[in-house]
């Protein structure tokens, strides 16, 4: 008899060598603070930073908008605070 099992997708799995003591001993008291594994802990963290945007694409958006005031009027208002003063 043939078994054909429906697609299932496996979870990857991350490794991480020459982990600092200091490091370990830590995440190891947070997690157990939060009172999970220190897997589900790390795990927690890293789905965290996944979600964040990268900093390149931050500053490609950033770089892309208008600060919605002309360089000649932020010149202008600071030569009249510097002649006021």
């Amino acid at each position: 008899m043939l078994w054909v099992l429906p697609w299932c997708p496996v979870a990857k799995t991350i490794q991480i060598r020459d982990v600092p003591d200091d490091v370990h001993r830590t995440l190891r008291t947070r997690a157990a603070a939060a009172g999970v594994s220190l897997s589900d802990y790390v795990l927690g963290e890293i789905e965290r930073v996944a979600a964040r945007p990268a900093l390149a694409d931050v500053l490609a958006r950033a770089g892309g908008r208008g600060g919605g005031v002309a360089r000649g009027s932020i010149v202008e208002a600071v030569r009249a605070d510097r002649e006021r003063t």
